[in-house]
């Protein structure tokens, strides 16, 4: 049992109150996975640049130095925005595989939470109330976003196997279920030589995904693709670039409910994540069909 929340704005001048609205939606949801929590952010965008966020066990050691160090590795300019354990790089967007690379050398105790142009993704292990004021979510601004709160399953309570996992540029999933195909995925996956570097099933199905656009597919394509290809019971909400999209495998046995105003298009676990959301009273709300893709861009 998970919490999953997701904040698509429509109105822009809500813009610089999705941070709030995030963080609201995501403590309501503690009791449905009070082992750790995350929230993935798209906020602006700088032409040509990326964003490589990074977290670390040791953050005044490792960020010291880092900007410069990988700058130097890379042979480009880069800028570091520390946030307690995460920290922001900002770089020219055609050398991200290589920083990806030359943080592994320089800092091997570095994870990568997420990398592309508009998204950062922040998770610890912890309740959702504390993970959201250690990295003081609520002020954050942007376009839309993702939240999950985790009580662990299929693999151990770390900030590894928090959500939401992020396995191609500017794309992220979180997950309510148990995929059960996940490992024989996982090594098929890795063939095919898609990032996949925990064990926990969520990031299967996120790399999955990742695969399937690679190889041509549409986000659509691919969440339709999901529905034959994973096994098991699952409720996804997938962040990309420009918008996001849910999924429900066809016997949704998780709890979801969605709604829509002329501002924004919400998703939670539960209606009481969506409850204080400005005109949530004049809302269409819904539980999203089995085996039913939507989505929503920008």
């Amino acid at each position: 049992m998970c919490g999953i929340v997701g904040l698509f704005l429509k109105d822009r001048t809500l813009e610089p109150e999705l941070g709030a609205m995030l963080t609201e939606m995501l403590v309501t949801m503690t009791d449905r996975g009070p082992d750790s929590a995350g929230i993935a952010i798209y906020g602006a965008e700088s032409d040509g640049s990326a964003k490589l966020t990074v977290q670390s066990d040791q953050p005044d050691e490792d960020f010291a130095t880092l900007a410069a160090d990988l700058g130097a590795a890379i042979g480009a300019e880069v800028t570091l925005r520390a946030n307690d354990t995460h920290a922001v790089l900002e770089l020219d967007g055609s050398k991200v595989e290589q920083a990806r690379q030359a943080v592994r050398e320089l800092r091997p105790g570095l994870r990568v939470m997420s990398d592309g142009a508009t998204i950062e993704i922040y998770k610890e292990v912890g309740l959702p109330k504390d993970v959201a004021d250690r990295f003081s979510l609520s002020n954050m601004s942007g376009s839309h976003g993702i939240g999950h709160t985790r009580m662990a399953t299929e693999s151990a309570v770390t900030t590894e196997g928090a959500h939401p996992f992020n396995t191609g540029s500017d794309q992220c999933l979180v997950h309510n279920g148990s995929l059960s195909n996940h490992n024989a995925l996982r090594r098929k996956l890795k063939r095919e030589g898609v990032r996949v570097e925990s064990m926990n099933d969520t990031e299967v199905g996120a790399a999955y995904l990742t695969w399937k656009m690679q190889n041509g597919a549409t986000l659509g394509e691919a969440l339709e693709s999901s529905l034959q290809d994973l096994d098991g019971f699952f409720t996804f909400v997938v962040g990309t670039k420009d918008g996001f999209g849910v999924v429900r495998d066809p016997i949704a046995c998780k709890p979801a409910v969605m709604a829509e105003t002329d501002q924004y298009v919400a998703f939670g676990s539960e209606y009481r994540a969506l409850v204080n959301l400005p005109g949530i009273e004049d809302a269409r709300v819904w539980e999203p069909e089995p085996a039913t893709v939507y989505f929503w861009s920008h």
